[in-house]
Formats: structure tokens, sequence, C-alpha cells
């Protein structure tokens, strides 16, 4: 074995390591492993580059573009809803027709972009039969999957087979070339689907519904009763999320502190995770009111959370206000100190804010007030720009100020005139009662600063001073804590102490249906940029009008500080609000509303003509005159051209990381087959394997292809695995194209986890489905592919070819 081959290995493992472990983009990993192979020697600049340009790669990103022209004329959408027109309500025949449908416009559009398309519509299918999600949306996953296997366009590993085959001067696949062997995996998948992987699948029930369910079951067993058969009934979405368990009335009494707050004051969400979703006021219901709406006196408000932690927080005080004023001595002690800091003229942070700047975390001090020229308001403002001669009173660590005395943007004094920034204005202290709800509880926890807008600086503890508390940090009783806000702010903590709670029942759930709002639910579309980010980053409510009142993620619903969770793809998300609001999201390229009212209207006068290029598409290349590459670049040319999709629309459907992941990987496999690294492995795989005969050699290479997918991207598989099948069938002296047929179909056959394609786990949240879900049913599934791929293959691709 040479260095160089040992080299080449380290990188593939170093990637392999980084593509399992998830803690780096794949797309980053893979220009990652171009750039190593380049400066390393094994590839020249140029083959480090010529990813970019591969007819692969041109092909994949074009045929996203195609997928992406069919889908916004309605094309796909017509076809869709006439066939499934004619499904009926039975659960078989339902399930035949939808992954039917799904594997066609599989074979000629993206996967993903198929199953997104279909989602809503099944979605609907399910509502209007009573037929839970659950049992539809995992045979539309799987059928999307199973129709990419029989064409060449219909996913990118059969692009890339049938270019590795180009590259070493070899005749590649055509067009419908993967029909006979794909066709048949694929009606026998869908045949299993119906038949027995049907009977695998959950019903979608609420976990509580479920939970009663079991016990039940159990009861009746016991008894030796008969148990309940047939496919169970779709939940509705208040049924499904509990709504009618988290549906209460708080009534605004005459007096309360909240009467003439607009909502957005009374700190409902941000203290107590509570939705306001309708107010009851003199016999008329206000439904989804915005956080400007004035509280009345005689109000009811329609509230959806956890009453519990309202019952807690009304329980026990929590917190005191002191009546004393704050001395500059309260907030010093031995190790901790109080200065002023005069920032010079010409300083780095003159014209920036403190919150810019990260004041806080650079110097590691409190600015507990700003003293300007002219100005009354002392009030440290984290978007206040900074200016020369502003006096700044900090508070922090002896050694801490020492250090920002030797900073050349500062003159530093001690604080003998703190008096004139008159403190009691901004600052004031809070102590921790005896039975407060907050002992034991962290400062994060306490949710002082997002839910009431209060700065916690210092606490006072035991006589001692505690400056810039961890926001970890554990709050015991008899605490003081010196806070930056308003003393006023703290009268929302009292007025929500005074509430009482009524459950609301099935009253409440009713009052949730209108004409005018709307409860649906909603998923990250595939290709967003939102993934990681939650609802209080993203301003959710601000910015779509719209209320989260709660997140299914794998099977468990999510409630408790739902703003703050990160959202992931696969999450449902149950949306609340006005019907206009809905329709409006359902425009957002970055979400995906699990009903056809909310969708965009598609273009139905340009279908004709996308129908048309994508015909124009395919006869060429069937008839030999241009290459897959050229007949794909120039019907997405014309698709954006004659406005089926605009330019932007086409950028946004390209599936980017995947071009990306490609084009990195592509040199990879170029430094495998040239170093001899590929022909060591298949000289291990004939040696290992090749002694049983060659469809032993097939049936390992689908069993090791289709293992990979589970945790490495199906491209970067078929990359890596093509020089070595080649080597194989060279060292075994049969032919190539049995083999790298069986490594296409393996590749393909992401079934047997939600993470091993995104289409699984796109239906993930709405179908409510666990991990073991995936497992149960796409194991037996990817058998049943594995028995016909090895039987079809020799039949249509034979190993020994005269």
């Amino acid at each position: 074995m040479t260095l160089q081959i040992l080299l080449v290995f380290a990188i593939l493992l170093a990637s392999l390591v980084l593509f399992i472990g998830g803690w780096i983009r794949i797309d980053l990993v893979a220009l990652l492993v171009l750039a190593v192979l380049a400066i390393s020697g094994l590839v020249s600049a140029r083959e480090a580059l010529s990813g970019f340009s591969s007819p692969a790669v041109v092909t994949v990103w074009a045929m996203f573009i195609l997928s992406g022209g069919l889908a916004r004329t309605g094309i796909a959408g017509r076809l869709g809803d006439q066939v499934l027109r004619v499904a009926g309500r039975g659960e078989l025949r339902l399930v035949l027709v939808i992954m039917l449908t799904s594997a066609f416009l599989s074979a000629f559009m993206n996967n993903v972009g198929v199953a997104a398309l279909l989602l809503p519509v099944v979605m609907d299918i399910s509502r209007s039969t009573g037929i839970a999600p659950s049992r539809l949306l995992m045979p539309l996953a799987y059928s999307s999957l199973l129709g990419g296997l029989t064409t060449l366009i219909g996913t990118p590993p059969n692009i890339l087979v049938s270019e590795a085959l180009r590259d070493q001067g070899m005749r590649p696949f055509g067009l419908f070339d993967y029909s006979p062997v794909g066709g048949g995996a694929a009606l026998v998948g869908v045949l299993f689907m119906a038949f027995v992987g049907r009977r695998l699948l959950p019903g979608r029930e609420s976990p509580r519904a479920a939970g009663e369910a079991a016990v039940a079951a159990g009861a009746a067993a016991a008894a030796g009763a008969a148990l309940p058969t047939g496919p169970p009934a779709a939940p509705d979405l208040e049924e499904l999320y509990e709504l009618h368990e988290e549906l209460f009335t708080i009534p605004v009494a005459a007096g309360s502190p909240l009467v003439g707050k607009p909502l957005a004051e009374s700190r409902f969400g941000a203290a107590l995770d509570l939705n306001v979703v309708a107010i009851l006021r003199n016999g008329e219901t206000l439904f989804a009111p915005g956080p400007e709406e004035i509280l009345r006196s005689g109000d009811r408000l329609l509230v959806q959370g956890s009453p519990e932690r309202l019952a807690e927080f009304r329980g026990r005080r929590s917190l005191q206000v002191s009546e004393d004023s704050l001395a500059v001595e309260r907030l010093t002690s031995a190790d901790v100190d109080v200065a002023e800091a005069r920032l010079l003229p010409g300083a780095t942070l003159v014209g920036q804010a403190l919150r810019e700047v990260d004041f806080r975390g650079r110097f590691g001090l409190n600015v507990l007030a700003i003293e300007r020229e002219g100005s009354g308001d002392r009030r440290p403002r984290p978007d206040l720009p900074l200016q020369a001669g502003d006096r700044l009173l900090v508070q922090g660590a002896s050694a801490r100020i020492e250090a920002l005395r030797a900073d050349s943007g500062f003159e530093v004094s001690a604080a003998e005139h703190a008096r004139l920034y008159h403190l009691a204005e901004q600052l004031f202290a809070l102590h921790v009662t005896p039975d407060s709800v907050l002992a034991g509880k962290s400062l994060a926890e306490s949710r002082l600063g997002g839910a009431f807008g209060l700065s916690v600086l210092s606490i006072l503890r035991e006589g001692r001073t505690y400056p810039m508390p961890d926001p970890e940090e554990k709050l015991r009783a008899l605490d003081t804590l010196i806070v930056s806000g308003r003393p006023e702010d703290t009268e929302a903590i009292e007025s929500l102490r005074e509430l009482e709670v009524e459950r609301a029942g099935a009253r409440g759930v009713e009052a949730l249906r209108s004409e005018r709002v709307g409860l649906v639910e909603a998923v990250l579309a595939p290709r967003t940029a939102l993934a990681g980010s939650s609802l209080r980053e993203l301003h959710f409510r601000i910015k779509y009008g719209l209320t989260v009142l709660a997140i299914m993620r794998q099977g468990e619903i999510l409630r408790e500080r739902i703003a703050d969770i990160p959202l992931r793809f696969g999450d449902a998300l149950l949306l609340y609000g006005p019907a206009e609001r809905l329709r409006l999201l359902g425009a957002e390229p970055d979400f995906l509303v699990l009903t056809r009212g909310a969708q965009e209207a598609p273009r139905t006068d340009k279908a004709p003509i996308a129908a048309l290029l994508m015909g124009l598409v395919i006869v060429p290349v069937l008839l030999g005159w241009v290459p897959i590459y050229i007949a794909a670049v120039a019907g997405a040319s014309l698709m954006v051209l004659t406005g089926c999709l605009t330019m932007d629309e086409a950028y946004r459907d390209i599936e980017w990381p995947a071009v990306f992941l490609i084009a990195g990987m592509l040199p990879l496999g170029i430094a495998l087959d040239r170093t001899g690294g590929a022909a060591l492995v298949a000289e291990q795989v004939v040696s290992s394997v090749g002694r049983f005969g060659p469809v032993a050699v097939m049936a390992g290479l689908f069993a090791l292809t289709s293992a990979g997918t589970q945790i490495i991207p199906t491209a970067a598989l078929v990359v890596l695995m093509a020089p070595i099948v080649l080597n194989t069938a060279a060292g075994m002296g049969i032919s190539p194209y049995a083999l790298m047929m069986t490594v296409a179909m393996a590749a393909s056959a992401s079934f047997g986890s939600p993470v091993s394609h995104p289409a699984n786990v796109l239906v993930m949240g709405p179908g409510g489905y666990r991990f073991t879900d995936y497992v149960r049913v796409g194991m037996p599934l990817t058998l049943a592919v594995f028995v016909m791929v090895i039987l079809l293959t020799p039949i249509f691709w034979p190993l020994y070819p005269g």
C-alpha cells in the first residue's frame, strides 16, 4: 500500500466521520475534501474543479429547475388531483393510487419536490375520508423514492452512475435503461406497501389517546374480548394536539392592572407560555387578537397553554420590590467596585452601541448608567450609539476595571460622583421571598429578562456581591437582585398573580372555528434556510401574524417554551390565525402549509408550455440527438424564458447543498481510482465474496450501499462506490453494467430511517412518526426491493454478455 493510497483513505475516512457526525454541513465537508485533494497533489487543480463542469452536476441542477417548473405551473398537481379523484375512500385503494401517482411523477421530477407537492393533497384526502395521515404519508414518501428508480433523471444517483460509465469510455445508461429493473422494484415496493407494509403503519393518534387505547386493548385482551379492527380514523387537529385539555378562560376583573393595557404588555406568552387565541367581549368573539388589542374590564380571554404554570405562579409571591434607595455601596464588595469611564475622542467605540460591541462580554463590566452632556436620560440603552465625552458608570470585578483603565479609549476614575447618575431612575433591588417560586430556579428559567424586560446586573447574597451572574446561576431564597429596568415592570408580575382560571372544554374548541380564522399544520419547506432557528429568533408572530400553538416532533407534542426551541426539518407546526394570514404563509418559500386552500395559486395558464418543454427534453434524448445534460439545460432555460417560473424561483428550486456535495466529492472518486485505492478495495471484495459467484457480489454491493445510505448522503456514496464497483467488475471479468445498476438501485432504496432521505423527514411531523416506525416498515420494504433487483438485473443486464 503506497503513501498516496494511505492519504486518500485518510481523507475518505475523515469525510465519512464528518458526514456521520453532522458537526459540519455536508456541502462544506465536500468543499474541504476538494481543497485537501488539490493541496496534497492527489489531483490536479483542474481536476479538483472538474466536478462543477461535470455533466452529472449540470444534469442534476437543470432537473431541479425543470421539476420546479412542472410544480409551479400546476401540471403535476393537476395530474395528481385527477388520478386521486378516482381513488375512492377505501384505504387500500387510496394507498395504491397515491403511491402509483407519486412514483410516476418522481420518474421525471425531483423526489422531495413530488413529496412536498402531494403532501397537502394527501392531508386533504385524509381529512375528507377520515383515514389517519400516518396511514398515507409514509407510502407517499416511499413511492417518491421508488419512482426515482425507473428513469435516468429520476434521482441523482442514477445520473452519477451513468456518468461514471461515460468517464471510463463506456456507453452510459440511457433515459429508460433503468426502467426494467427499477420499474419491477418499484411495482413490488408499491404492492408490498399496499398489502403488507400498510398493516405495519401506526395510527396517528395523540399521545394521550394512544396511551388510553393501549390500556383499553390490554384490558380487552385480558378479558378475552375481540380487539377492534380496521384502519384508525383521522383525528381532528383539535383532538390530535389535545387542545381541549389546553384551553381555558381567564376573566379580566374590574380594577385589574391589565385593564387598558395592550395584549403585548400582559406578558401571558413571555412569562407563562400562554397564547390568547380569542377574546369573548359583550357576547361577541374577537378571534386571533393582535398584540395591540387593548384589554377591557369584563373581557374573557380564551387562552391555550398549561394552566398548571399559572396556578403555580399564583400560589406564592415571587419577588418583592425593595423600598430602600439603591446606594452605590450596595453595588460593591471586597472584590467588586464601581468606576466612572469617560469615552475619549478617537476611541474605536465612538459611534457604536453597547449591544453592537457586546460591552458586557468584551469588558466583563455592567454599564449602570450613561451621563451625556445635554441629556437628562441616563439609562444605558443597548441601542444608543456612544459619543466622545460620554461618562459610563460601570460595575464589575476590580481586576476588570483595572483592565479597562489600561484601555486607550477610556479615562477611568473612581466613582466619586455616582449619586449624580440618579441610579434610582433605572436600577432597583428585588428580594427573592422565602417561599418564592423562583427559589431553586436558574436566572434563565426565571424569565425576568424575556418575560418582564428586567436585566439582572448583580446578586447580593450573604453579604457578598456577585456581578454579572451566569444565566444558569440558581436563585436562592433571600437573594437580592440588582436589576436594570422600571419598577413598574414588576406590576405585570403581580397582575398575573391575581388571575382566575376556568376550564373552557368543548366550548373553547368550538370558539376556535370561524370563517375568518383557521387552524392548520405547516412544515418547513424542503429547501428552507430556517432549520435551526427558533420562533423567537424568526419573530414569527410579528412577521406572519400567526400563533404557533404546538410542535409535533417524532410523534411527541411540544408545548413548553416552544418559542425558544430550534426548528427542525420534519417538525409539524400547529398554527392559528386569520385565514388571510394563513394564505400569505402558503406563498412563503420557507413553509409548506398542509392544506391546498392555503397554497399559492399555480400558473395554470403556463401548464401546457411546461408539459411541452418536458417533452422536448425527453424526446431528443430518446432519439439520441443530444445528451441529457444539454437537453436539460435547454429545457430549464426555456422554462424561465417562457415564464413558467422566474429566475429567482429557479435558483430557489435548485438544491444547492446537493450540487456542491456532488461537485466536491467527484475529485475524491478520481483520487481513489488513480492512486489504486479503488482497485485495492475491489481486490478485497473479490477475494472475500467473489468465490461465491457474481450474484453474491451483487448482493454484497447492494447491502453495503443500502446500509451506507442510512448514514452517508446518497450522492457522496455513489461517487465513492463507482470506482470500486468498476474495478471489481474488471477484476472478476464480468459486465460492469449489472453491478452499477445494482448500486444505483440500492442507493435510492433509502427506506430504513427518517434521516436517510429528505422525503422521509418531510412527512415525519405531519404523520406523527417515530424513528422505529421507519425501521419497522422500511427494512422489510428494502428486503423486497433487494430480492427484485437481484432477480431482474442479471436478466436485463447479463453478467457475462456475449
